[in-house]
């Protein structure tokens, strides 16, 4: 909904929840929509164990929020 009001956004779920992200994107109109992935579970991980599963993605989310 924030794309479609010309809000930049991008969605971060773990690698256990590809499939159903993909077809949420389908069931809004957007199967371009793209999002990325870190490894799960993320749960039971503190702080900087979340950190650590992020950081190596973060050049994705920052392309993704640029438009390109």
């Amino acid at each position: 909904m924030l794309e479609r009001a010309g809000v930049p956004t991008v969605s971060i779920c773990t690698d256990a929840f590809v499939v159903p992200a993909r077809a949420m994107a389908d069931v809004y109109g957007a199967p371009e929509f793209e999002f990325v992935t870190i490894p799960h579970p993320i749960a039971s991980l503190s702080p900087p164990q979340i950190e650590a599963n992020v950081r190596p993605v973060i050049s994705e989310v920052v392309r993704i929020l640029a438009g390109g």
